[in-house]
């Protein structure tokens, strides 16, 4: 194999393994003329949702057709705008070659669970004269609107188009009931989540959700099983102050639909955090599976109750427990002088667990080693290839650093076949 072909396959590969990230809030921004239909995925966090999909397309409108959209709630905006969204790549020359001239693509509103029949899909047809109509995937429905331009495309990823007019279904126009009127007690105990419901009740918790709920407001509510689980603490020994701050713990004071969540990065303030105590969470993302991290364990999020803008409710299949609730504070960071002091062979009793800390918390881990043969593999300061391939398959590269790690892999890959 001759080097320039060698070198060519290398670029392939390094191609292919580069993950490029866009984000529609930036590619419209650049683009007035869809500042009013920018603006309504951000409002409705859609944008959020659009930023974690590796492919998808967008069906921009431009301000002066948004017309139609213009006073609707939030909610229904949201689940027009939805419509707008499809889960697979189009651009002109795909639009144009689409076999048997006509199909159906699925949106992000047929992912709601919200959708029936066909009103979850968009119907795509080539027309005579070189146009292609858009409209609703129902039997029947008109093909309104058409294509006009392309504006940004990533092939085979990602896509933003221009449309002449909204996507219209009626029956997703009628504005649900207000966020306000909405029995939250009803809806968790419908979802199996009894226990919480009565604590929330019990307690007048609800009445500090019921006061957040139109201006934004998340709940994360553990399932019946979830309280019957060890490492929940008794809650019959808790003071009332200590449970009301564990049921605030389980809110959030904003909107935060899944897609939402899955985009953020930083620990997420909860309604519990106060002067005295962070009590935030942190998510972690596995795919599409969801969790939150409390410092003390984790919880999944295992379904939506309910997704009503600006109020969400999800189930998880663990009981939220702040470590600031029972009193468990990080380990000291190790004085300066700790890694270099002789070693010692008498063995350290390990320190006694807290009364109220739950049996899974685990005790901090030992300090690393003197011996620089005994180190361990991912000690900080260890740059080694191998080391950064450890951490890639592990997750622990950041994903702004996936470029360097594959190139770097690449010129180990070309040293390895030239020698």
């Amino acid at each position: 194999m001759s080097l320039s072909t060698l070198l060519s396959l290398v670029s392939l590969l390094a191609i292919s393994l580069t993950v490029t990230a866009t984000n529609i809030t930036d590619v419209l921004s650049s683009h007035p003329e869809y500042s009013q239909f920018n603006t309504y995925l951000s409002q409705t966090k859609l944008a959020d949702e659009i930023n974690t999909r590796q492919t998808i397309t967008v069906l921009a409108v431009s301000n002066g057709a948004l017309a139609p959209l213009a006073g609707k709630p939030l909610s229904v905006i949201k689940n027009v705008l939805s419509l707008h969204v499809l889960l697979d790549y189009f651009d002109a020359k795909k639009l144009h070659d689409i076999p048997d001239g006509s199909t159906l693509s699925t949106t992000l509103y047929q992912t709601t669970g919200n959708a029936q029949n066909n009103i979850g899909f968009v119907n795509i047809t080539d027309l005579k004269g070189g146009k292609v109509g858009f409209g609703s995937g129902i039997s029947g429905s008109k093909l309104d609107s058409s294509y006009y331009k392309e504006i940004k495309q990533v092939p085979y990823n990602f896509s933003v188009i221009e449309i002449s007019t909204p996507i219209i279904v009626p029956s997703i126009l009628a504005a649900p009931a207000p966020t306000s009127d909405l029995n939250i007690t009803a809806l968790l105990e419908k979802a199996g989540c009894k226990t919480f419901a009565s604590l929330l009740l019990s307690t007048g918790v609800l009445k500090v959700y019921q006061s957040s709920i139109t201006s934004g407001l998340t709940v994360f509510a553990p399932n019946d099983e979830a309280f019957k689980r060890k490492e929940v603490p008794d809650l019959s020994k808790l003071t009332n102050a200590e449970l009301v701050t564990l049921l605030q713990y389980h809110a959030l004071s904003s909107y935060r639909p899944i897609g939402s969540l899955k985009s953020t990065k930083d620990p997420i303030s909860t309604i519990a955090t106060n002067g005295a105590g962070k009590f935030d969470l942190s998510v972690a993302t596995a795919g599409d599976s969801v969790s939150l991290k409390t410092g003390l364990g984790d919880s999944r999020i295992a379904a939506t109750v309910i997704d009503s803008t600006p109020f969400v409710v999800y189930t998880v299949d663990n009981v939220l427990v702040p470590k600031e609730l029972l009193g468990v504070s990080p380990s000291p960071a190790p004085t300066p002088g700790a890694a270099e002091a002789p070693a010692d062979d008498t063995p350290t009793p390990s320190p006694a667990p807290s009364a109220k800390a739950p049996s899974s918390v685990k005790s901090p881990p030992a300090p690393p080693s003197d011996s620089p043969n005994e180190g361990p593999a991912d000690a900080p300061g260890d740059d080694s290839e191998n080391s950064k391939a450890d951490k890639a398959a592990a997750g622990q590269i950041a994903p702004g650093k996936v470029g360097v790690f594959v190139t770097v892999s690449v010129g180990v890959i070309v040293a390895a076949l030239m020698s």
